[in-house]
């Protein structure tokens, strides 16, 4: 795996990886940048949830679930001292499915967190803590209305 940064203006700087795709990491005002883009550490932490549910919706699919809606919510504390690494990650993670189980959402977080997710288990490795908590419903049933639209033929 190879990637260029770029720097760009200010604290903004254009990440680009070999198939030439683009992330733009920025800082906040006070920290000297533009506040135009998510920072390295927001970043990370966002990889770690599309890395998640990148790999719980694969395994559903496999099993042919229905999946109609997924989210993680974040919520992560970071050390007081440089360097300010993750220390905790709570991911709050819901599935609107009408055929998926409990269990299959649960055993699809714990392959994905302890065998495939590699930036959840880079992070826990490092010494951070990941705590997960799973909501799972079925789609809302949507209510279907006709409209009568006058005219002449």
């Amino acid at each position: 795996m190879k990637a260029t940064l770029r720097w760009d203006t200010a604290l903004r700087f254009v990440g680009t990886n070999e198939k030439g795709q683009e992330t733009i990491f920025d800082t906040s005002l006070k920290g000297g940048g533009l506040d135009s883009a998510a920072g390295p550490m927001e970043i990370v932490l966002e990889a770690a949830a599309a890395c998640t549910a990148m790999d719980i919706v694969t395994i559903l699919k496999k099993k042919r679930r229905i999946v109609t809606e997924f989210t993680i919510d974040l919520d992560a504390e970071r050390a007081e001292q440089h360097p300010k690494v993750f220390t905790k990650i709570a991911m709050d993670i819901r599935l609107v499915s009408p055929d998926a189980t409990e269990q299959e959402l649960r055993r699809a977080i714990e392959l994905s967190q302890t065998n495939y997710c590699s930036v959840s288990i880079m992070l826990a490795r490092s010494g951070c803590e990941i705590t997960w908590r799973a909501e799972l419903s079925a789609p809302r049933e949507i209510e279907k209305t006709q409209v009568a639209i006058g005219g002449t033929a």
